[in-house]
């Protein structure tokens, strides 16, 4: 069975969007590149406007949200090369150095954002998520506090709070954080999430309610109902967790967890060998090298006394997965069939 963790990211980019376009004739070949509206407009106020800070400033976390780390980088040190006293500056900085995996740097840049701003909250948060990330919790905690003692209200710090904790094995203080994120923002989707997975693993059936909260927000949500589907399958709701899976796989036919799951389900609970078979079969046609659902499906093959196949999918796990245990046990098991 697949189990997965989920936990907050520390940066989220999305995909360059970057379009050409071309017209004329066979005499002329004119190109012409189309800037996004929102880019564009960055663009026609620095050029109104070239000595402002803050408009290079903006555009480097464009950048830096289209993930384009040299022009990012770029932008940002225009931007401090006019003022170089501007908190904010630091924070788009550390972001730069994050995605190109340079964590002393990027702790230096937050480090100098509050020294020039000992009360900015968001270069207080990016230190605590930066040593949440190292798993540096004394120091997490300090900088949530400080936050904390600026804006009561800060629903982020008490769900990063949680999650340290969480981390850290102490249950009850992250559901106390997750729960007070959720007061004071009530479309919180992660914290959600998070206090639906803190209340699977108690087996508490509040999971239900905090995924389904979850659900509310965010309808598709493949998380939530990953989760959910989980927490119904290890409490014999098979209906239900079938149910769950079924979803997933409209929302994403590709999704192989949910594939190998209701393999898994129809195998173990249900003994319904040749239906597990088609899950199995479906989880590999997503990852020719999942030699989980190879083994299983093999093993299914096996109870159905086709050793042929069964070997076959067992020598396919082994292929893939040399140490792999219990494939090798099917395989001589059935090599020790055939002999008979």
């Amino acid at each position: 069975m697949i189990k997965k963790t989920f936990s907050i990211s520390l940066l989220v980019f999305l995909a360059l969007f970057i379009f050409s376009c071309g017209s004329g004739d066979k005499k002329k070949n004119k190109v012409t590149d189309t800037i996004p509206a929102d880019l564009s407009k960055i663009n026609d106020l620095i050029s109104k406007d070239p000595n402002n800070a803050d408009l290079y400033n903006q555009r480097a976390k464009y950048y830096v949200e289209k993930k384009n780390m040299d022009a990012a980088l770029t932008d940002i040190n225009k931007a401090m090369s006019i003022d170089s006293t501007k908190a904010p500056f630091y924070v788009t900085l550390s972001d730069i150095y994050f995605s190109q995996g340079k964590a002393k740097n990027c702790r230096k840049a937050l480090e100098k954002s509050i020294a020039l701003d000992p009360e900015y909250v968001e270069g207080l948060m990016k230190l605590a998520e930066l040593h949440l990330f190292f798993k540096e919790y004394p120091k997490t905690f300090e900088y949530i506090s400080r936050a904390l003692k600026i804006d009561k209200q800060n629903s982020k710090a008490y769900l990063m709070k949680g999650m340290a904790y969480k981390e850290m094995g102490d249950t009850g203080n992250a559901i106390r954080s997750m729960q007070k994120a959720v007061e004071i923002d009530e479309n919180y989707f992660e914290a959600y999430i998070q206090l639906g997975i803190l209340f699977s693993a108690k087996h508490n059936r509040l999971a239900v309610d905090y995924l389904n909260d979850a659900l509310k927000i965010d309808p598709k949500s493949i998380e939530a109902h990953y989760a959910l589907a989980m927490f119904y399958q290890e409490h014999d709701d098979l209906n239900k967790a079938i149910e769950e899976y079924t979803t997933i796989l409209k929302i994403d036919p590709k999704y192989k967890a949910a594939h190998y799951n209701l393999g898994y389900i129809h195998l173990v609970y249900l003994k319904v060998y040749d239906v597990a078979i088609k899950h199995f079969s479906n989880a590999i046609s997503v990852d020719p090298n999942y030699a989980e659902a190879y083994y299983n499906r093999g093993y299914c093959y096996e109870l159905l006394g086709d050793v042929n196949n069964a070997l076959l999918d067992y020598q396919k796990a082994i292929q893939i997965k040399p140490e792999y245990q219990k494939a090798i046990d099917g395989q001589n098991r059935v090599e020790a069939l055939k002999k008979r």
